[in-house]
Order: C-alpha cells, then sequence, then structure tokens
C-alpha cells in the first residue's frame, strides 16, 4: 500500500523516475481496488460510482506511467504505444542517475 499511497501523493508529478515495483504495485492494488469499487457499485445500483473512481486516479496513473518510461530513459510520450510500453514497464530501469534524475532505487523507502 506504501507504494499506491506515494503514487496518489504525487498524482501531478511527471518529472522524476519511478521504479518497476512502484509501478506495478500502484496497477495491482489499483487494480484490486477498481474490481471491488465495481462489484460493490454494481449490486447498489450506482455504477457510476466506480466509473469516478477510475476518473479519480487517471492522473495519478499517467503520472507514474510517464515516471516508469524515464526510469528506462524514454519519454513519457511512449505510453501511447500499445505494445512496447509494455515491454518498457518490464525492463530494469537504468542504473545510476539518467536525464530524467537520479536513480529511485538508491532512495531509501
Amino acid at each position: 500500500m506504501h507504494y499506491y499511497f506515494k503514487v496518489l501523493q504525487n498524482y501531478a508529478t511527471f518529472t522524476g523516475r519511478a521504479r518497476r515495483q512502484e509501478y506495478w504495485m500502484f496497477v495491482l492494488i489499483n487494480t484490486i481496488i477498481s474490481f471491488v469499487c465495481g462489484m460493490i457499485c454494481g449490486m447498489l445500483g450506482y455504477p457510476e460510482l466506480a466509473n469516478l473512481y477510475s476518473l479519480l486516479v487517471l492522473l495519478p496513473a499517467i503520472g507514474v506511467a510517464v515516471r516508469r518510461m524515464h526510469d528506462v530513459s524514454k519519454s513519457g510520450w511512449y505510453i501511447l504505444i500499445p505494445i512496447y510500453n509494455l515491454i518498457l514497464t518490464i525492463q530494469e530501469g537504468d542504473h545510476g542517475d539518467n536525464e530524467y534524475g537520479a536513480d529511485p532505487k538508491s532512495e531509501t523507502i
């Protein structure tokens, strides 16, 4: 949950780098919350609430994806390329500093 809240705190930060663990933990927790929220809101008859949650986390999700692209020395625009962006999110990030910032693995949690 630490990484999920870290991404939400940096909701509009499109600079810097995000390591693989931060990105994939956010994706996992966001998927679980979206599924549970969708189920509960669907049973209550208010599916619009699930859509509202998805809309609220859209900007943080884009932000962490852009920072993930920066970690592999690519522009944030690479998130628009369907299969290639998946390959880039799986790759290990650059060791040491790159043009987008310091190595996030060297930072303490």
